[in-house]
């Protein structure tokens, strides 16, 4: 009976108001928490509840339907999920779960439903394969050739790739006749229930080597190192890959290479910082140049430029330099920017010619090493203001 259902919100966990983002969320969570193999020692249940999971999902995932459930609740349904089980047909769960296995169970579970995921003994990509190179910042910013090594697995010249020993060859799985798939029908609360899975004699791949090739062990390749030039381009940031398709491992069953992933470290520079496509330093000036205003010559990517400072200006002034930034991969030509903060720097040591000179400065510019004695000065109480600071 309808009335006998959960109500779906309450079965994904999610109030009334949930968006699209946030049922997917739950669902997700909750498909992969029962699915049928994370659950292997209570099968039956875990399976009952994925289904409810799912049922919940094609509901409220569904504009019109979900309007229908919060109007009318499960008796909206009655000709369908009261009754026979809900209609999964024109669901499509591929953008939920995408690699994470689950292709068969809806055909399984709810029994018609659309599968996913093809023959396991079809043409299959082979894996990709990582590796790191280090950079200089400079390297990074306008790009560069670098040279890797990679162990790649090759076709084994004995057995031309077969894995069977010269001379014989590899023979059809009698256990799966070949596809490489074995399908197994239990019973279950919900009825027959049917699983496809890997044949577990061939391990999916149809053939079965009685004497492997002694050169490769049956693997039908051998690992070779060999060098090759990745070319780096300008503007990567530090966590970025350089993507290299083919040299990745073999494919299965006349399926393609996989691809190598250079992903790049960038070594830290001692002077300016990154962020995006902007760089960021911090400059030097002295209080003359502060004061009086001045040229200076400013580091950049590019090498030193002139700048000139304003009169008065104050420590940590910002200063924006265009298009001296990182060059960016998105679009050709276009760079950040470098943006400069100006620091004014205070000498530590003075000769006594400078020491005098910047006193009889003080003394003209509001005489401020004087400013508490010139201050208590004023007071008729003189010795008590002493005390006060500490005189």
């Amino acid at each position: 009976m309808a009335d006998q259902k959960r109500d779906y919100y309450e079965v994904l966990g999610v109030d009334k108001n949930a968006d699209d983002a946030t049922l997917k969320k739950a669902y997700r969570d909750l498909a992969k928490k029962y699915h049928p193999d994370a659950n292997p020692n209570n099968k039956e249940e875990a399976e009952a509840k994925f289904k409810e999971a799912s049922e919940a999902y094609a509901v409220l995932s569904d504009p019109e339907k979900r309007r229908k459930y919060d109007q009318f609740g499960h008796s909206a349904f009655d000709g369908g999920a009261g009754g026979g089980g809900f209609d999964f047909s024109g669901m499509d769960f591929s953008d939920i779960f995408g690699s994470f296995g689950f292709g068969d169970i809806f055909s399984n579970i709810f029994g018609g439903g659309r599968t996913y995921g093809g023959n396991s003994n079809g043409p299959m990509k082979g894996a990709n394969i990582r590796t790191r190179v280090d950079l200089d910042f400079l390297e990074a910013v306008f790009g560069c050739e670098k040279e890797i090594e990679l162990t790649v697995k090759e076709t084994c010249s004995s057995c031309g790739g077969t894995g069977a020993k010269k001379g014989t060859k590899p023979e059809t799985c009698s256990t799966c006749g070949g596809k490489g798939q074995v399908v197994r029908t239990r019973q279950s609360m919900l009825g027959m229930m049917r699983s496809v899975e890997a044949c577990p004699d061939c391990q999916g791949t149809g053939k079965i080597i009685r004497e492997k090739c002694p050169d490769c062990r049956g693997n039908g390749f051998i690992p070779m190192k060999k060098k090759y030039s990745v070319n780096i381009p300008a503007g990567i940031d530090n966590g970025q890959a350089v993507n290299m398709p083919g040299l990745g491992d073999p494919g299965r069953n006349g399926g393609p290479r996989g691809d190598a992933r250079v992903e790049v470290r960038v070594r830290p520079h001692e002077i300016f910082q990154r962020d995006g496509f902007d760089i960021f330093s911090n400059v030097p000036i002295s209080f003359a140049v502060a004061t009086l205003g001045g040229d200076i010559l400013i580091d950049t990517v590019d090498g030193k430029v002139a700048y000139t400072v304003k009169p008065g200006t104050p420590t940590d002034t910002r200063v924006r330099l265009r298009g001296k930034g990182v060059p960016s991969w998105r679009s050709k030509g276009v760079r950040g920017d470098h943006y400069i903060n100006l620091i004014i720097k205070t000498p530590d040591k003075l000769s006594k010619e400078a020491r005098e000179a910047l006193i009889a400065f003080d003394k003209l510019t509001g005489d401020s090493l004087n400013a508490v004695a010139n201050e208590t000065s004023k007071d008729p109480d003189d010795g008590k203001k002493k005390k006060r600071f500490g005189k």
